[in-house]
């Protein structure tokens, strides 16, 4: 009698057998010092300054705080789960070396971007007004010029 011999049977996803999947990175990159959270609608995210070489900074805090930037919940951001504070006064934030992942509303910048264009604007305005009110006709500070093109021989 034969007996019947069974081939074993690839169990692997065939997703798994492309050579995409077995590829190498093409280049290397460093890593990154600090991780970038996903985003999220309405919401620009910055690593703020809480300490500097163990000593904390409450001036810096403070003033991130009182322009809009609250902490990030780890809770609220599982990708990064990994780096929440477990003890201290920001437990259950996202903490790397000082520096604690906060977020403030897009619109809020958007805001803070015009006010300091406008504010800008008018130091440039009120510069150019300093500098023409002592300007004299008969010794410009800018001369303006101009120069003509033509075209054609001109003495053969």
């Amino acid at each position: 009698m034969m007996e019947k011999v069974e081939k074993a049977q690839n169990r692997a996803p065939r997703e798994m057998e492309s050579r995409a999947v077995m590829a190498r990175p093409t280049a290397w990159r460093p890593p990154e010092t600090l991780p970038s959270p996903d985003a999220r609608d309405g919401w620009t995210h910055r690593w703020v300054r809480m300490s500097m070489l163990g000593v904390a900074d409450p001036q810096n805090r403070s003033s991130k705080f009182r322009e809009g930037y609250e902490p990030c919940k780890a809770e609220d951001y599982p990708e990064l789960m990994m780096h929440a504070t477990s003890d201290g006064p920001y437990k259950g934030n996202i903490e790397i070396g000082g520096l604690m992942l906060c977020r403030i509303p897009s619109e809020f910048l958007k805001q803070r971007d015009a006010h300091f264009s406008a504010q800008n604007k008018a130091q440039m305005a009120a510069v150019d007004n300093n500098l023409m009110r002592d300007n004299d006709p008969r010794m410009p500070l800018f001369k303006e010029s101009s120069s003509k093109v033509s075209f054609g021989s001109g003495s053969t």
